[in-house]
């Protein structure tokens, strides 16, 4: 909606985006909730070397894709992404164009994971860095991707661009166009200055907030919100790739939109806070951001225990020995149990020694186990790895992602 329409409080001075955190008499369940969650991702980082599993890391950026573009109302089938991994597009136009999107936030997300061990503190909440993941993730899309949708004469989103026009989000109008620059000055400044630990954690959840509340970009706001979340919890060192809040935004959205939305409400009188903005919905987003954050690594932590993985690959090879028929053996089961608990790489003679089976029939089970995607290798010869193909997360880890156990298997 264009300000014009409405009377709108005009924001032009950082100063009326305070608070940006919790006072010090809100943070102290706050902080609990924090300690709790790094604790918990401590755990569960030790359940996974950094850098094993890639295929699970690669189908994970698969799903944040598919959860933050559906929060957006613009997710695609999680088939239709697989299908677009192998270069396949849907015929009809706007299936392929999200097809696209779903992609280049995979690509986004990994290039993130890839630079964070290096950046420093500051480099994490500089406003152009913000800037840096719209123009990492528009600019993968061809320009017939990028025209703004209900806009005469016809207007593309620029990649890395600040909005030069003024918009509103439901009740709230986003600051001025022409102080952008400093609202976001101030955001990375204050953001960037909370000491690491709990209190980090606590920035991470009030940034994505105010973050979306400046609205910086004429479009494409909500998705740098995520992924500048999904930055600062790898930088701090608590997801490892292996989990991501964007998944239970997703998963419980009528809150996370009640939410951001209450948070933006001005100060209900001298017992909400100090700011301009309610600190009472500031502290309940908080929370809210926390608790998914804990979910999320609780979900995982048990997805990864190695007793029931056992048993889910059991439970799989059976699945295609018996109804698939596509070559794969339950006699694989303990070389890839082996891949999982080892988090690590086989040469094929050993995975080989491993199935109990003649040269030629071990030979015919690694092609198969490759075909299905159960097994990755980069090269004809090269050693083998763990696969985690779409198909196969209804039996390794039921309820990760729902929509793509799904599909057809």
């Amino acid at each position: 909606m264009d300000s014009k329409s409405q009377k709108f409080q005009l924001y032009d001075d950082p100063s009326q985006m305070d608070l940006l955190l919790p006072g010090l008499h809100r943070q102290g369940p706050l902080l609990e909730q924090a300690s709790d969650l790094i604790r918990q991702a401590d755990r569960l980082a030790g359940l996974c070397q950094p850098g094993a599993l890639a295929g699970l890391r690669r189908l994970l950026r698969a799903m944040n894709s598919y959860y933050s573009n559906k929060i957006e109302g613009q997710h695609t089938l999680p088939l239709e992404i697989e299908q677009a991994l192998r270069n396949d597009y849907a015929r009809d136009a706007d299936k392929a164009r999200r097809q696209r999107l779903a992609l280049a936030h995979m690509a986004t997300e990994a290039r993130l994971e890839e630079l964070w061990p290096s950046w420093d503190t500051a480099q994490v909440w500089a406003p152009q860095t913000v800037q840096d993941i719209h123009q990492d993730l528009f600019a993968r899309l061809p320009a017939d991707d990028l025209r703004i949708p209900d806009t005469d004469p016809p207007e593309h989103l620029q990649p890395g661009a600040l909005r030069q026009r003024q918009v509103s989000v439901g009740r709230h109008a986003a600051p001025a166009a022409e102080h952008l620059g400093a609202f976001l000055r101030r955001w990375s400044e204050v953001y960037g200055a909370v000491r690491r630990g709990e209190l980090q954690v606590l920035a991470m959840a009030a940034a994505h907030h105010r973050l979306a509340w400046i609205h910086p970009f004429r479009d494409g706001n909500g998705r740098v919100a995520r992924l500048h979340s999904h930055l600062v919890l790898g930088h701090l060192g608590l997801t490892n790739g292996l989990w991501s809040p964007l998944r239970g935004f997703a998963r419980s959205q009528e809150r996370y939109d009640a939410l951001l939305a209450a948070a933006d409400e001005p100060r209900a009188g001298d017992l909400d806070g100090r700011g301009n903005l309610t600190e009472r919905g500031l502290e309940q987003w908080v929370a809210y951001v926390l608790v998914t954050c804990q979910d999320q690594v609780r979900f995982m932590t048990e997805a990864l225990a190695l007793d029931g993985m056992k048993n889910r690959m059991a439970a799989c090879l059976t699945y295609e020995e018996q109804v698939v028929r596509q070559g794969v053996r339950t006699e694989a089961l303990r070389a890839l149990h082996y891949l999982f608990a080892t988090q690590g790489e086989l040469e094929r003679a050993d995975f080989k020694a491993m199935l109990g089976m003649g040269e030629r029939l071990a030979s015919a089970q690694v092609s198969a186990l490759l075909k299905r995607g159960l097994l990755e290798s980069d090269s004809p010869h090269g050693k083998l790895r763990l696969g985690v193909p779409q198909h196969a997360l209804r039996f390794y880890f039921p309820r990760l992602w729902p929509e793509a156990e799904a599909q057809p298997y």
